[in-house]
């Protein structure tokens, strides 16, 4: 299994610091959906997640990487962008090029918070103020 990139060894030089993040958004650097904020809610597929999985593991490289293997496995309870970011310890913008992928392929839904999608679409507050907070204690 390959590591994550913050687990290799850091270069002197930190000149490649943002080499991984490029090469694991295949040199993509914005999202193709524009509808995953960071209080967007996500949850695993399950049966379509199993399917990739057994597929990417018998095709190789044009299997699934590990940190899509990771938000996979991290969304099998609902979590929010900003809480998958935080795990894979990738910047919000790689981690949404990421998910996008995952989304489009089926493996993850994507849908608003309860609070934010029961009120017809307005914000709620107190739930911004304190996805904010936690931002900030990052």
């Amino acid at each position: 299994m390959t590591p994550h990139w913050s687990e290799l060894p850091d270069e002197d030089d930190g000149s490649d610091s943002m080499v991984r993040p490029y090469t694991i958004t295949r040199g993509r650097t914005a999202p193709e959906r524009d509808d995953l904020t960071l209080i967007t809610v996500l949850t695993t597929v399950e049966d379509e997640a199993r399917a990739a999985l057994a597929r990417g593991s018998r095709s190789g490289s044009r299997g699934l990487q590990p940190e899509h293997r990771m938000i996979l496995d991290r969304c099998r309870r609902p979590a929010a962008v900003a809480e998958v970011a935080a795990g894979l310890d990738l910047p919000v913008s790689v981690t949404k090029i990421l998910l996008g992928d995952l989304v489009s392929q089926g493996l993850l839904l994507a849908r608003a918070p309860l609070s934010v999608a029961r009120a017809g679409g307005g914000a709620d507050l107190g739930l911004l103020t304190a996805v904010r907070e936690g931002l900030r204690r990052l």
